[in-house]
């Protein structure tokens, strides 16, 4: 079955859609989740994966759980809705879309209490489709003004996977190369693998070659010989979780690139949705970090596993310093420092 990015998550009557993401490239598969255990099962293990999408997902799934939820009595509702809600959130703490749609759930319960339980999931469905919604005009506001920060013909280093199956639509860190396509505009992009479970090589570089877009594939460790060679004008990252103070949480990986990208004096631009900033997170040493099984990088994608009785050190994601940052782009305009002061007067509301 052929991929198509604008259906990556979707609701489908009581059920939750979403492209596995595991299989792809070589495979596309649909899976369908009816369950609270369903749901965490596909975000736990990036079936669904890109703060975006996973808060997509859990939007969803907050509401196809609430049609699975019999009761006439709103507060029992709002409780195991709550329960569910926590469990889901526990699946992957780093990225705050997954909580902030599952918070925004959760409170569309408990506003509404006073109506009948079969209005207050019609409200669900109607919030669900809303961050969906949301999300997808935030991606072509985002791509727009990421467009405006280069040229025709740059190169452009990416790490990790920000474009339609990490989002919707267009995407975050890969949204003004789809638009620019579209206008008439040519570049050529390095994406780096992203090692462990390679999102960069299984994810980006098919998206990017679907699309037309000219795309060379590059092991992580190969970022400063590219950037060396004067072939990459600008980095373009997405974003798990934003700090007050402009420290961004991005795939494990990301600081490095942004660390040889000030060495070389290159850009390193972060494409973020409002959804995504986290104001009430001081810094980035507040931000939790989540921890894999280190069989992701003893056995996947090997023959035969690889030193198995060694010891490993999974983060599955690391802090980018706001030092480190040109400028994140978000829905609402182009951020740059001092990222504490100008974040914060961006998104006063």
């Amino acid at each position: 079955m052929e991929y198509n990015s604008s259906d990556s998550v979707r609701l489908d009557g009581s059920a939750v859609v979403i492209i596995d993401q595991t299989l792809l490239p070589s495979r596309t598969v649909y899976k369908t989740l009816r369950t609270a255990e369903e749901i965490y099962e596909a975000i736990k293990y990036l079936r669904v994966r890109g703060a975006p999408a996973i808060g997509i997902c859990a939007g969803y799934g907050m509401y196809v759980i609430s049609a699975g939820i019999k009761t006439d009595d709103p507060a029992i509702l709002l409780q195991k809705l709550s329960e569910a809600g926590e469990y889901l959130c526990s699946a992957r703490p780093t990225a705050v879309n997954l909580s902030a749609a599952v918070k925004r759930m959760i409170s569309a319960v408990s506003e509404n209490t006073d109506k009948p339980v079969s209005g207050i999931k019609d409200i669900l469905r109607n919030t669900a489709e809303a961050i969906h919604k949301e999300d997808i005009e935030m991606c072509r506001k985002i791509s727009g003004y990421g467009l405006s920060l280069i040229k025709n013909g740059d190169g452009i280093l990416t790490h990790c996977n920000a474009g339609p199956l990490a989002t919707s639509r267009y995407g975050t860190g890969l949204g003004a190369l789809f638009l620019g396509k579209e206008l008439g505009y040519e570049f050529h992009v390095y994406a780096d693998e992203t090692r462990p479970l390679l999102q960069g090589a299984r994810l980006t570089a098919y998206e990017l070659d679907k699309a037309g877009i000219d795309v060379t594939l590059i092991c992580d460790s190969m970022a400063s010989s590219v950037m060396k060679a004067g072939l990459v004008q600008a980095v373009f990252v997405g974003c798990d979780r934003a700090a007050a103070n402009g420290d961004i949480a991005n795939k494990i990986g990301t600081s490095g690139a942004a660390i040889l990208a000030k060495y070389y004096g290159i850009p390193f631009y972060v494409f973020c949705p409002s959804t995504t900033i986290d104001l009430s997170c001081k810094s980035g040493a507040d931000i939790p970090i989540e921890f894999r099984d280190g069989d992701e990088i003893r056995t996947m994608f090997f023959r035969e596993p690889s030193a198995p009785d060694v010891k490993c050190y999974n983060p599955a994601f690391d802090v980018t310093d706001a030092e480190l940052i040109t400028a994140i782009i978000t829905e609402k305009g182009i951020c740059r420092p001092p990222y504490g002061k100008n974040l914060a007067e961006m998104f006063a509301e």
